[in-house]
């Protein structure tokens, strides 16, 4: 019997591959109002030589978004106040089960979900760590930009034991307007209490990635998808 993940309609996504025939993957979520090509010039800055990943950048669905007057633009969920207290749960959820439609695409592909890594910047972000800590399935880490563990309340109820000591690399701006880097600390500390690996990273910058960020990136991302020792 499918699951819900494989019937539902895939998300247009921009695809880069590393080197021919990739044996890893990295799904990576768009912040709000952005969409797939935001992040398609970091790949080369990532110094991944040697390895052959499968970049996959998807498009979120377009909505109205109500922190923005209604204006309808690519969202994960909609965002209801600048503090983003009240996260969109139903719209959360609706985003996790269409990334979960892009792993089992990965994994008809060949690519396992301990060869993959879902990543995500802002809203993004927190759908990327909404789904990863959920999986029964674990994947081969969580890249957490300027993001925030949502539904947190209900994280540590619904995180799934066997992804708990999955590595996650999350990252914030000290400076950051949109998401305080509170909220980021706070995300960070309720992960590592439900038993995940964070690697935490702080930099002098805004809402925004910094040169020395994508460095950090490129290098966990060497360590977590290293080819497996034959």
């Amino acid at each position: 019997m499918e699951s819900p993940s494989e019937k539902m309609e895939l998300l247009p996504a921009i695809e880069i591959e590393t080197a021919p025939n990739p044996d890893s993957s990295v799904i990576w979520l768009h912040g709000l109002g952005a969409d797939g090509h935001d992040f398609e010039p970091v790949v080369p800055e990532l110094g991944l030589d040697g390895l052959a990943i499968r970049f996959v950048f998807p498009h979120a669905p377009t909505m109205p978004v109500t922190i923005n007057g209604g204006m309808v633009m690519r969202a994960w969920y909609d965002v209801t106040d600048n503090a983003i207290r009240r996260e969109d749960e139903r719209g959360v959820r609706a985003s996790q089960a269409r990334v979960e439609a892009l792993i089992a695409r990965e994994a008809g592909r060949g690519i396992a979900p301990s060869r993959l890594v879902l990543a995500g910047f802002s809203q993004g972000g927190a759908v990327a760590l909404h789904t990863a800590v959920r999986r029964a399935a674990p994947l081969a880490g969580i890249m957490a930009l300027s993001t925030y563990l949502p539904l947190a309340d209900r994280a540590a109820g619904e995180a799934h034991a066997a992804s708990r000591g999955v590595p996650v690399f999350m990252a914030h701006g000290s400076g950051d307007p949109v998401i305080p880097i509170a909220r980021a600390v706070s995300s960070r500390d309720a992960l590592t209490a439900l038993g995940f690996q964070v690697e935490w990273h702080q930099y002098s910058m805004p809402h925004s990635v910094s040169p020395g960020e994508i460095q950090d990136i490129g290098v966990w991302l060497r360590r977590v998808l290293r080819p497996a020792q034959t």
